[in-house]
């Protein structure tokens, strides 16, 4: 398999699982995105005692379409998200491992998964700064509520210009370059672990068979 084949192959394995993920989970991260901004002072939105209470509120409230508000840019950011920190993190290897004979060492490791995740930090903040707003709509709010996600996107611009949709992006380069390296690197160096372990196992079993045949004669 070519690597240009085995990277889209990633970068397509990221998308499904960023899209499978948020299909199943996103009332919860509705609901956890409600309790971040309501510290008791806000009067645009209800105060939910637990995370049954919220669920049950909004339902009641908004019906399902406020558990599934924001739904649309969530799964696109998320897909895109997986898919293009696979693409990229894969083609940062590639990279690196260019005119190297031994295998790539935790630092570079590091390196690309940082890399990745700040590219994938530049391309989807404004996605996921409008998946954020739409989530916060509620009955209660009392400003004119975004009909769509074409109609934040088009109203963001308009009334607050371009780099409204890179608010956050400090905090989200942070979390988003720090937590895919140390998960990255982490996930590279154990699956090199368990490689060279089924290796000498394999090898340990391998002499032991050939002694037996030797032992045999």
């Amino acid at each position: 398999m070519s690597e240009s084949r085995w990277q889209w192959e990633n970068a397509t394995a990221g998308a499904v699982a960023g899209f499978a993920t948020v299909a199943t989970m996103y009332p919860l991260d509705v609901v956890r995105t409600r309790f971040q901004v309501n510290d008791g002072r806000v009067t645009n939105y209800p105060t939910y005692k637990n995370t049954a209470h919220a669920l049950f509120s909004i339902t009641r409230s908004e019906g399902l379409k406020g558990l599934f508000a924001g739904f649309l840019p969530s799964v696109l950011a998320s897909s895109v998200s997986w898919g293009v920190y696979f693409f990229f993190y894969d083609r940062a290897k590639q990279r690196y491992s260019r005119n190297r004979e031994e295998k790539l060492s935790p630092g570079f490791h590091l390196a690309a998964a940082a890399e990745a995740g700040a590219l994938v930090s530049l391309c989807t903040n404004p996605i996921w700064l409008i998946k954020t707003r739409l989530q916060l709509q509620s009955p209660f709010h009392q400003s004119r509520p975004y009909s769509g996600i074409y109609d934040a996107l088009r109203t963001i611009l308009r009334e607050e210009g371009w780099t409204a949709l890179y608010k956050g992006l400090g905090p989200g380069l942070l979390t988003q370059v720090s937590h895919g390296a140390i998960q990255f690197t982490a996930y590279e160096e154990l699956r090199r672990i368990m490689v060279d372990y089924k290796e000498r196992k394999q090898k340990s079993e391998s002499g032991s068979n050939l002694l037996v045949c030797k032992c045999s004669f």
